[in-house]
């Protein structure tokens, strides 16, 4: 038998049930596991981990169940929700997103070693096996369910509301890892018009986040439909930062190295993305990154690739850092408040030439082309 299993995010590795889940597979067939989401990759790696679980892909959840289906018997959706319903109304929405999810055999684990953990068959096909992994893990199992869509689409498309389920009063609401609002109720929604937000219903919006997620004078629509819409913290604090990186099997930058650079150093811009961070640092050896939360993110993310940054902030952090760590041989700079993105645009205009990477001799060269940029509002600068 072959056996995909789909994980996502942090906490189900963290807690050390990914890789017994994945142990308890093996007496049952070929199992492959592949971790979704950028926070999940950095728990993959701190749980030395990188070997068993493939971090080298950036697929949403659907499309990953989707390719397994094409070569596997059977595929696993492991998931450790903030609680057993919002886990399961997760998979609702990525099971929604896919075009059929009745092609083979798909199983929903959720919050495994607790006592509310659940196994969710996904469709007909799934019940035995689902019976089994019942069994073997002594979690309740539940009916198949049906299907329920977060999005409504009015006004002949233009207008679209989505859901977000699973929120709790005073979380930050992040749209394409920008936060763009606080929680002041669990009930919200989100509405955009002819791909703008124009309103988040249950919740006090964040209007410099909502200029940085539209692309401030660029008014760049997303499409609410497939963004990426998370609340609360990016992973809990029951883990272990890992700290001999020198000791990883090989380094990100160097498998996907960039051709025909020479000698020269590869450098990219993260502008407040950091949870594209594994996709964008594909063979840099520096990120430049953009924003004080995006900088703690990217930073601690990229520590366990080995690359440094050179961050650049102006204080006006939103607190989603987590046992932050800075790859030695970074630097960041801290600018007078409200500069960082205005720095960060002038960044990408006047020394990467518009684009989101470009090469240089050194990174100190980089380094000291942004202080000279940024050298009438900087306040300090520390270096790891």
């Amino acid at each position: 038998m072959e056996i995909g299993v789909v994980i996502h995010g942090p906490d189900v590795v963290d807690s050390g049930m990914a890789k017994k889940v994945l142990d308890i597979l093996k007496a049952f067939g070929n199992t492959s596991a592949i971790m979704t989401g950028t926070i999940g990759k950095t728990a993959v790696l701190d749980a030395h981990l990188e070997d068993v679980i493939d971090i080298r892909k950036n697929l949403k959840p659907s499309r990953c169940i989707e390719e397994f289906f094409l070569t596997k018997d059977i595929v696993i959706l492991l998931n450790h929700g903030k609680t057993t319903n919002n886990g399961i109304l997760f998979a609702n929405i990525v099971v929604s997103r896919m075009e059929d999810h009745t092609i083979k055999p798909l199983i929903h684990i959720e919050r495994p070693g607790l006592s509310d953990g659940k196994i969710v068959p996904w469709n007909q096909k799934s019940l035995d096996f689902a019976l089994k992994m019942k069994n073997v893990l002594e979690l309740e199992m539940t009916d198949v369910p049906g299907l329920i869509t977060p999005i409504s689409v009015e006004d002949q498309g233009h207008r679209i509301v989505r859901t977000v389920y699973g929120v709790n009063t005073g979380e930050k609401i992040m749209v394409n890892g920008i936060i763009v609002g606080f929680a002041q109720s669990e009930d919200i929604q989100i509405i955009t018009e002819n791909g703008f937000i124009t309103q988040i219903r249950g919740a006090r919006v964040k209007e410099h986040g909502l200029e940085k997620l539209h692309g401030y004078s660029q008014r760049i629509p997303i499409d609410l439909n497939t963004c990426w819409v998370k609340s609360g913290p990016l992973r809990g604090n029951n883990f272990s930062v890992r700290k001999n990186v020198a000791e990883l099997k090989y380094t990100y930058n160097e498998e996907k190295s960039s051709q025909g650079s020479g000698d020269r150093i590869k450098a990219v811009i993260i502008d407040h993305e950091a949870e594209r961070s594994f996709e964008l640092v594909e063979g840099a050896q520096v990120a430049v990154t953009i924003g004080d939360d995006t900088t703690d993110i990217a930073g601690d993310i990229l520590y366990r690739l080995r690359i440094p940054i050179i961050g650049i902030t102006d204080g006006d952090i939103d607190g989603f850092s987590h046992m932050k760590q800075i790859y030695p041989g970074s630097t960041v700079l801290r600018l007078q408040s409200g500069s960082d993105d205005i720095i960060g645009k002038e960044i990408r205009r006047q020394i990467f030439d518009g684009n989101d990477y470009a090469f240089f001799d050194s990174t100190n060269i980089l380094r000291n082309k942004i202080f000279t940029l940024a050298n009438n509002i900087l306040i300090f600068s520390t270096d790891y």
